[in-house]
């Protein structure tokens, strides 16, 4: 194929605006969404730091398109959370429906699936139709990971000489992102009114990341001590 035959080739494939964003499914549990959000507000002021050209994006539910078939939805994965490092956030101006691998070429760097049932679905090597086989050997994403709030776990797995190989934790009991700089693991905490085993990141460091809503109460607690301290001095803070 000649280098003009392959130009008029991919423009002739549907982007992500002619792609369908949704294979009609409801979200399996009403845990995902807030699971989905924890982890992009608190890794964002990392991935800023490493994307100082904020060349990055982040998809929750969304179809990653690997293959063409009929119906098209067919031929893509939806990862509960995905992070693709140097790509833009936006395309032509439009926010991305779906992420298209005949589009970009980038593979994301890590996909995170939400068990919701016995974990079949998410460990599937079935070839081309098992969602484990897929991120393995068609879209080659070289962090997978399997969380199961169920039983306050995760699977991590990494793409080694092309197979997923797992990872083990380290003495902290998180697993290592090393392109990221940050450690994956289970932390017990009460995230929007709701108690349970939620999956959350770590700097290499072993601090947790906090979301812009704990490091806002963080803040607002320093200033009622402080306040009080004034206070005992006889001192009114609102004249300080």
């Amino acid at each position: 194929m000649t280098a003009t035959q392959s130009e008029f080739t991919l423009k002739t494939l549907p982007d992500h605006t002619q792609l369908p964003e949704s294979d009609g499914t409801f979200v399996k549990n009403f845990q995902e969404h807030p699971q989905s959000s924890l982890l992009t507000d608190s890794i964002r002021p990392v991935l800023q730091r490493l994307h100082p050209d904020g060349q990055y994006c982040i998809g929750q539910d969304c179809g990653i398109y690997w293959r063409l078939t009929e119906p098209p939805e067919k031929g893509a994965e939806a990862p509960d959370w995905f992070y693709v490092p140097s790509v833009p956030p936006m395309l032509k101006g439009v926010f991305r429906r779906s992420y298209v691998l005949w589009q970009e070429y980038v593979a994301p760097l890590i996909a995170l699936e939400f068990v919701s049932g016995d974990g079949s679905e998410e460990r599937d090597q079935t070839p081309v139709t098992g969602k484990f086989w897929v991120y393995e050997q068609a879209i080659r994403i070289p962090f997978y990971g399997i969380y199961d709030c169920s039983r306050s776990s995760i699977e991590l797995y990494h793409l080694v000489d092309s197979r997923y190989q797992p990872m083990t934790a380290n003495k902290r009991g998180h697993f290592p992102i090393p392109p990221m700089g940050v450690e994956l693991g289970i932390w017990r905490g009460e995230h929007e009114s709701i108690e349970l085993p939620w999956l959350r990141w770590w700097d290499d460091q072993g601090n947790l990341l906090s979301t812009g809503d704990e490091r806002a109460e963080r803040e607002k607690q320093r200033a009622d001590r402080l306040a009080e301290r004034l206070r005992q001095m006889g001192v009114d803070p609102n004249e300080v």
